[in-house]
């Protein structure tokens, strides 16, 4: 999950991809799991996991075509996360992903406190993926908070490559997103992410902001 920044400008999130022709890391979590697609029969442990009265949303979730994968150790629910093929609402920064055919993003991923540094959420990325390769996908997205280091690093090992950094700044009285790339990652690619999560509105504002700063 990405989340906004309290200061402008700043970095708010890291953009990954990963083009599914390319070979996935074999991760082999530190306690015995399991990693399977689950539905509307996994809602009570999904529900138990999330804590408070999630039913509500998860069973939206289901209905409307997202998919959830876990992580189960000893029958135990011990990680989980999301994955949407059309289009995803990002909250936290109030954007919408939009997928070509093809691609998929990973979200709203969770390992409960008792089953973390076992390498669980690797090994979940790395099942979704393999999953998804078989179903013929091309391209995976994944988001990640810029502060949430143990989540970019379980990111990272299940081959995932920082594409771009989501920043926020004011723009006037407008606060905007944008996307810039990573210095070693191709234009396209780059392109790509902005198609994917702004719909290329940040060249506006990048262009705006650049107006702004000339102005003073």
């Amino acid at each position: 999950m990405m989340v906004s920044a309290e200061n402008d400008p700043r970095r708010a999130g890291v953009i990954w991809a990963l083009n599914l022709d390319e070979p996935v890391p074999v991760i082999n979590p530190l306690i015995p799991a399991t990693f399977r697609h689950v539905g509307p029969e996994s809602m009570p442990a999904l529900v138990e996991a999330v804590g408070g009265d999630a039913s509500g949303e998860i069973l939206k979730r289901f209905e409307t075509g997202r998919r959830c994968y876990a992580a189960w150790v000893a029958d135990k629910l011990a990680a989980y996360g999301w994955v949407s093929f059309n289009e995803e609402h990002i909250g936290e920064l109030n954007l919408r992903l939009t997928l070509l055919p093809g691609e998929a993003y990973i979200w709203d991923c969770a390992t409960l406190p008792s089953y973390r540094q076992h390498y669980l959420y690797s090994a979940l990325l790395v099942h979704i993926l393999e999953e998804l390769r078989t179903e013929g996908l091309c391209r995976v997205w994944i988001g990640a908070d810029l502060e949430n280091v143990a989540s970019q690093r379980g990111i990272a090992c299940a081959g995932f490559r920082p594409v771009a950094d989501l920043l926020i700044a004011r723009v006037l009285t407008l606060r905007s997103v944008w996307v810039q790339g990573r210095l070693d990652v191709p234009e396209h690619l780059v392109a790509e992410a902005r198609r994917a999560f702004l719909n290329n509105r940040d060249r506006v504002w990048q262009a705006a902001a650049e107006e702004l700063r000339n102005s003073r």
